[in-house]
């Protein structure tokens, strides 16, 4: 199933520089990791902002829940999910 997620990260003003580096290092480690194994389809920076737009190609929503909640930036996020189907006009094979 895929799913188009936007996050939007608001850390705590007053979080240490140290501790927002480290987190933001695991969250960049994890989130490679899923884009090699194909869960984390695409991920594209929304301009100006500390968000995204990512493409999720899970199983279903619970593996979604799964991988977004482990995501160490995640009690940080505002996150906004919906589910997608494949348009009967595209040409791409890869989009189901």
């Amino acid at each position: 199933m895929l799913f188009q997620v936007e996050m939007t990260v608001k850390l705590p003003t007053d979080m240490p520089t140290e501790q927002a580096a480290k987190i933001k290092a695991t969250e960049k480690a994890y989130s490679q990791d899923l884009q090699r194994q194909g869960k984390w389809r695409h991920l594209w920076r929304v301009a100006g902002s500390y968000s995204n737009v990512s493409i999720f190609d899970v199983e279903d929503n619970a593996e979604l829940q799964e991988l977004v909640s482990n995501l160490p930036l995640f009690p940080y996020m505002e996150i906004t999910v919906k589910p997608l189907c494949r348009h009967p006009s595209s040409v791409r094979d890869d989009d189901s």
